[in-house]
């Protein structure tokens, strides 16, 4: 994918400013991490493969 599909350190949210991550409630994932810096990720949950989509306007989907 293009260099746009990459982490922008401008459009990032500290990590300090999320309450829940900072408390270790619940587990934070880079999405470009997901994808390897591309645009899709497979993700297995018992046995159901779900697609997880970077879209061009930055937003996710995730599908069935």
């Amino acid at each position: 994918m293009g260099q746009d599909m990459r982490e922008d350190p401008r459009r990032l949210k500290p990590l300090e400013r999320c309450p829940a991550h900072v408390n270790k409630s619940i587990p934070l994932h880079r999405a470009q991490s997901l994808t390897q810096d591309g645009s899709t990720a497979h993700i297995d949950l018992d046995g159901q493969i779900y697609t997880l989509r970077i879209t061009r306007a930055g937003k996710l989907i995730l599908t069935k």
